[in-house]
């Protein structure tokens, strides 16, 4: 079994390419969207900080955003698909476990989006000062805040769905934001903010966050796919197969592929190889059987 503004400070020219680049087959991305333009709750003082960048990681994250890939021939009436990238809540693995993600799904004419999310155990956060962020509170406040926003397109067409999905760290705020829906508030003076945050389906890839107890899955939680490597620590590649029963018995839709010989963190990498490399075809495939997607997406060029 298979089982619109620029971010906080600019940052320099070489590390935003490299940070953003795609596969070389992959689409390119758009301008940065803040979630709040003015400042997320909590962090209005700080949005100005100069994010830390390590190789592909990014961390010291005050100014929450999400990062467009428009594709180049839209399905119509086709799903938008939010990327929360994994970390440990201590740096974002922006490119294989987020660009690279957008990248492929783009080129399939599905717009998708990088989560940029506040962490709740920032490696940039000086020594000896207590974390700033938790998840429950802020990253998960970033997730919602982005369902509502892609929901209202973005700057872009109006999606005919909206997912959520994540990657280890990423997964833990994917699940949150798919399981805990918030209804949107008519007399905000926010337009968006007036609208719902709640996902349409979403996605775990080797997700942490399982073990919590404080989950609650029915018939209303939205359709779940679900991918791990059995090699992966059992609290992921046993926690997973449970989640997915448990989700079958609460009259959920889940779909669960578990890949031997796949450990954690593959992502979307060039160089992977075997079964698991494959999982996003799987997704896309899962998309379209769902009616999320109007038929199989194929990539442009």
């Amino acid at each position: 079994m298979h089982l619109a503004a620029a971010l906080t400070r600019p940052l320099p020219l070489l590390a935003l390419c490299l940070l953003t680049r795609a596969p070389a087959d992959g689409a390119a991305p758009g301008t940065p969207l803040p979630l709040w333009p003015a400042g997320a709750p909590g962090s209005a003082g700080r949005r100005l900080e100069p994010e830390k960048v390590a190789g592909s990681n990014v961390s010291n994250i005050h100014h929450p955003s999400l990062t467009p890939y428009w594709p180049e021939t839209p399905v119509p009436g086709g799903p938008a698909v939010i990327i929360a990238p994994g970390g440990g809540h201590a740096r974002l693995a922006a490119q294989h476990e987020g660009h690279h993600v957008a990248a492929w799904l783009a080129r399939r004419g599905i717009a998708a989006f990088v989560l940029k999310y506040r962490l709740a155990k920032d490696d940039a956060n000086p020594a000896g000062q207590p974390q700033p962020y938790t998840v429950d509170r802020d990253a998960l406040a970033d997730a919602r805040r982005a369902l509502r926003v892609v929901r209202r397109g973005a700057g872009g067409p109006i999606p005919g769905s909206v997912g959520i999905l994540g990657f280890s760290a990423g997964g833990e705020v994917a699940l949150l934001a798919a399981t805990r829906p918030e209804a949107g508030r008519p007399e905000a003076a926010d337009a968006t903010d007036r609208t719902p945050a709640r996902a349409d389906f979403y996605a775990l890839v080797y997700p942490g966050g399982l073990p919590r107890t404080d989950l609650e899955v029915s018939a209303q939680t939205p359709p779940v796919f679900l991918i791990a490597g059995v090699q992966d620590r059992p609290n992921i590649s046993e926690g997973l197969a449970e989640f997915y029963l448990r989700s079958k018995r609460a009259g959920a839709s889940a779909e669960l592929h578990l890949y031997a010989g796949a450990g954690h963190g593959f992502g979307v990498r060039e160089t992977n190889r075997g079964p698991h490399a494959a999982w996003i075809e799987r997704f896309a495939d899962w998309l379209t059987e769902r009616k999320f997607l109007a038929s199989a997406p194929r990539p442009n060029g």
